[in-house]
């Protein structure tokens, strides 16, 4: 279950990121409100994670969850780089966030 929550915890954080994209450094209510709400739930569910499962390879999938999420969203929805290498050490981390769940599982 903790790792359930664990994988929330990550989604909620692709979905602060992109609501900091469109807060246009804070200058627009509504997507920075959506941001912080965001990052406080992220936050909250990480917190129950980690009640259960180590803090550093918690940490590591969390982020590691919101950095492959988000550039890929980048890709996808912002026209971001999508280069060979680019995606190559996306691939390094999905795999490192896939082996910490298998090394703790």
């Amino acid at each position: 279950m903790a790792w359930l929550v664990l994988a929330a915890a990550g989604a909620v954080e692709i979905a602060m990121a992109l609501a900091l994209k469109q807060t246009d450094g804070w200058t627009k209510l509504w997507p920075s409100v959506a941001g912080i709400a965001a990052a406080l739930g992220s936050i909250f569910l990480l917190a129950h994670a980690v009640k259960s499962l180590p803090i550093g390879t918690a940490y590591a999938v969390w982020t590691g969850i919101g950095a492959v999420g988000v550039t890929l969203l980048g890709i996808a929805f912002f026209g971001e780089s999508s280069s060979p290498a680019r995606l190559l050490c996306i691939g390094a981390i999905a795999g490192g966030i896939a082996g910490l769940h298998l090394l703790e599982a």
